[in-house]
Formats: structure tokens, sequence, C-alpha cells
């Protein structure tokens, strides 16, 4: 290194050399810059990285003449703080275009391969990552792709889609084909990843589509979105699920607000704004750059024969290589979804709204009666629903195949002043219906619960969430039941929840409880209607490919004569 130089530079010396240095240590660079002089730039010969200060001239050093390479690659938010420092005053940056791979997000290889597809005939395999109760696995089975695993790590909402999708019980869908080496108990997707990465790998061409739905709690608008929640960074480790079973195509679904931004970023020293990126944004690129093509819309549930407002983001992803065939890429998937969704009220016979009258009119207490509680996990002294009969079209879809009793159809113990008060709620003409309460009336009538909204019974319910006492009934002064809230989901009759009913008190961020596992649920509806899609993407997207292999052998066979 040659001896310093002096240089003047007019910039605010300290904060410029803080961040300088910090691009220094991540790449691992044996030169300081010092607040009182600065040294010749030096240009690394092979590394794409190359900052000259001015009015110095370049030094040049291979990369193969350093004794250390870099510990680690250069993030995309160091490559942004060099790119602003450069931009300030006296100083210029030579940056030619960069790859630089984030830790664990290193580019695929291969990624102009198609993955390999089933047979004709043969169904879609898929595994669904922060799998909850299984309302996504069960809405991609009931369109007729078979699960291989899931991984969910609450032992009460695993509990569930075991009850439901693993233990080979008489339901109209398939049960996963487990594999022999994964045990089918609750797991992390660190553990997984840790401890069966082999494994995993060996899945490649075996899971065709991957499935998820990170929590959303750290996005969701109805919580307090904080961008250090833990939960936010798990969408990295289903992009390293992605790299490991290459999946043909995969479905991520999450709140809107993971399409929002959080709060924007500066540098007041260097007067620099830095215009923050979603999370989506941020599994956009991170899909991206290992070989997939990926878009995300807003969808509202409740078109798809769900009878609840709820909109979801619904990203859906598909292997370039396939995505190269499909004329638009993967925005063909959202046209195909469109097309799904009016044959899937067809064939279901549903209208294009679904109330909540009509999805629940047959739970009500005063249609059904009540009798003793029998759940096993519920404490004595409760009353169910004593269930006769559907009522409606709707109800009648959810009731095929269930047994004679359903499951988690048990009543909410209300005091007598709080059943009084939902009932003047109920019948008070000036308290709005179908949207949450607005402060004067919460104040009215003593809520202080800051959230919570009265059903309206023609119209499809509101955003059913993961507290209990967030909706009421329409007709009746109560909450709803866990299987009130699972039909307003459209979990069919024969799916039996599993765990405590409530948990509250610290428990409440530990624990997967009926009511939180059906809140956290996707709609099966919504679900099946992807599932239905991706297989039309999927086969539309093999057809093309097929025949432009035939078309060009055909051209080569007629260039050869």
């Amino acid at each position: 290194m040659l001896p310093p130089k002096r240089v003047t530079v007019e910039v605010p010396k300290l904060n410029f050399f803080k961040n300088f240095n910090e691009i220094e240590e991540n790449l691992n660079l044996h030169f300081k810059l010092h607040p009182e002089h600065a040294i010749r730039c030096v240009f690394l010969r092979g590394n794409p990285l190359s900052i000259t200060i001015h009015p110095s001239k370049p030094i040049e050093i291979s990369l193969d003449s350093l004794t250390s390479k870099p510990k680690v690659s250069m993030t995309r938010k160091t490559h942004h703080r060099a790119t602003h420092i450069a931009n300030t005053q006296g100083l210029r940056e030579t940056l030619p275009t960069l790859n630089i791979a984030i830790p664990g997000q290193e580019p695929m290889k291969n990624i102009d391969t198609p993955p390999p597809l089933p047979a004709p005939g043969q169904p879609l395999m898929f595994a669904d990552l922060f799998a909850g109760c299984g309302g996504l696995s069960l809405g991609l089975s009931l369109a007729g792709l078979n699960g291989v695993f899931a991984v969910e790590r609450d032992k009460m909402a695993f509990s569930t889609l075991s009850a439901n999708l693993l233990q080979e019980r008489d339901v109209p869908v398939a049960q996963f084909s487990w594999p022999d080496w994964l045990e089918k108990k609750a797991w992390g997707i660190d553990e997984i990843l840790e401890k069966h990465s082999p494994k995993l790998f060996e899945l490649k061409g075996k899971v065709h589509v991957l499935a998820g739905g990170p929590p959303c709690q750290g996005f969701s608008f109805a919580g307090r979105r904080l961008e250090s929640d833990p939960r936010n960074q798990l969408f990295e480790k289903y992009v390293e699920m992605v790299k490991a079973l290459q999946p043909a195509a995969i479905v991520l679904e999450n709140v809107p607000g993971m399409k929002v931004a959080h709060k924007a970023k500066s540098w007041k020293e260097l007067g620099i704004q830095i215009k923050p990126q979603s999370y989506y944004d941020k599994l956009v690129e991170s899909l991206d750059r290992v070989g997939y093509q990926v878009l995300g819309r807003i969808l509202d549930s409740s078109l798809f024969g769900v009878p609840q407002k709820r909109p979801r983001l619904i990203v859906i992803g598909i292997h370039k290589s396939l995505a190269l065939h499909l004329q638009g890429g993967v925005t063909r998937a959202f046209e195909l979804l469109e097309e799904v969704r009016i044959k899937q009220l067809q064939e279901l016979c549903l209208p294009e709204i679904i109330s909540a009258r009509d999805a629940i009119s047959d739970l009500e207490i005063e249609y059904a009666g009540t009798k003793p509680c029998t759940d096993p996990s519920s404490p004595a002294g409760f009353q169910e629903l004593a269930y006769t009969r559907p009522r409606t079209h709707y109800q009648s879809l959810m009731h095929q195949g269930a047994e004679s009793d359903m499951n988690s159809v048990r009543l909410s113990k209300h005091k007598p002043e709080i059943r009084e008060r939902f009932m003047r709620i109920i019948q008070d003409p000036e308290c709005a219906k179908g949207v949450v309460m607005h402060a004067a009336q919460r104040e009215k009538y003593g809520l202080k619960k800051h959230r919570i909204c009265l059903m309206r019974a023609d119209n499809p319910a509101p955003t059913i969430t993961t507290l209990p006492d967030d909706v009421l009934h329409y007709s009746e002064p109560r909450i709803l039941t866990v299987r009130e809230s699972a039909r307003l989901q459209s979990f069919p009759d024969w799916f039996q929840f599993r765990g405590k009913f409530t948990t509250g008190g610290s428990q409440r961020t530990k624990e997967c409880p009926r009511y939180t596992q059906v809140g956290n649920a996707v709609p099966p509806y919504l679900a099946r209607a992807i599932g239905l899609a991706i297989r039309s993407l999927l086969e539309e997207a093999t057809a093309a490919a097929s025949q432009q292999t035939v078309t060009e052998a055909e051209q080569e066979t007629l260039a050869i004569a």
C-alpha cells in the first residue's frame, strides 16, 4: 500500500469515513481512511466494486494478490450506502452492474432447465410451509393436488392439521404422503432446514408446488406493524426452502400490509433519503435471484365463494424456464385464477356473494338448540349447539361428509350484563353493522376494546381475526363459536380442530388455540381456486414448451435436409 497522499475532500468527514469503513470491513480490505488524510484509491481487478476518489489516480491490484478474500458478500444495503457516499461532493463512484449475492440467497444454477413435472394423469405434489391448521393445504387438496409434507411450529395447529390430513381419516381429500425420514410433529422451518437439508435436496423434482403463509403479525394493519418483529424475516427461510426443493411453482399468502414499506430510513448528516422497501419487494427480489418470476396481487376472498370480506395478498411464482413459454409470463396465473373463480362458483352453484346468514344461520341457538359440551378439550360447565340440519345451499356444501356431532360448536359463557349489552347493540339502529365500531359507539356502551364489529346478516362477514371477541353475532347476543368462524372461512364441517379453544395473557404469543388457528388460516375455497389455477398454469407452460421443442426439431430436420 502506498503512503498517504493528502487530498482535499469537502464532505462531512466523520460520517463519511465511518460509513466508508463499514464497506471496507464487509469486503475485508486492508487499508483505512483517516479523518485527517486520505489515501490513493485502490482498484481491485476482477472485483465488480471499484470506488475512485478524485483527484487520486487509481492503483490497480489483482484480486489474486490479496492474502485474504472477502469474508462475506456485500449486502444490498451496503451497496446502497456506497452509492450514496460516492454521490457526495468531491467523490465519484465507478460501479458496473452489480450482481452481488446475499448470503444464503445465491443465484440458483441451471435456471434455464425446467423443473421436473409429474407424468400425465399424475397429481401435482405440494409442500406447505407455515401451514397453521391446514387451510391452504386443504384448499390445494380440494383442487386435486397431493401433499408431501407440511411445516408448522405450533403444536396445537399441527395437531389440527394432522387430525385432518395426515391420519388417514375417511375424508374427501387425499392424505399427505409423508416422507419416512421426517417425524410427524411440529417443526420450525429453521429446524427442518438445519437438520434435514440433505433430505430436502433429495425431494427436488418431487415437490412441484411450494406453498406457505409466513406469520403476518408484523405486517398486519390490525397489529403494531413492527419492522423489528423477527417473524417478518421468516420469508427468507421460505426462499431457502425454494432453493432446496426447486419447485415448478410457488404460492405465498399474506396480509396486504406485506406490500407496504416500513418507515423510511435516512442519513441526516449526509442529507440522503433512502426509499424503503416493503417485505413484498424484498421477497420478489430474493425469488427473482433464485430463478423465479413472481407477482403478487391483493384479492378479496368473498369473490371466491367465501362468506367473508377478507382481502389477502396472494403471491404466485413460476420457474423462469416455464414462464418464458407463457404469454405475459406469471401474469397469466392471475388471468387463469379469474377464469377459475368464475368456474368454481358455477361448479359449486354459489352466487357471487354469500351472506353471513347464508353461511351460519343453521348454527343459531334459536334454530339448533343447545346441550352440554362434550368436547374433551373444554372444561365442564359449557354448552354447545345441538346441530340438526342445513338451511341453505352453502350450508349443505359445508356439511357434506360431516359426522352428526360437529367439532368445535362450544358456546361462550357470557355474563348476563354482557349479554344484555350485546343485545342493546344489536337492536340499536344507530349502531353501524358490518364495520368496526367507532369511538363514540364504544364509549356509549362502555366498551374498552378498540376493535369490535357487529356483523350484518345480509352481507359477507367482516374479516375473521384471531381474537374471538372481535366480531359479534348478527342476531344473538354473543360472540361466534369456532365452528361459525370456520364456516365463514369456508372450512367444511368434517374438518376437526384440536387444542385449547382460547388462551390469554403471556401465552397469547406462544400458543395457537382454535380461534387463532381459524383466524390465521387461508380460506380453503380461495386456496382451492389458487390450486386449480396453478394446475392450469403448469399444464399450459408445459404444453407450450413441448410445442416449441417439436418446432425446433422440425426446423433442424429441414435445415439438414
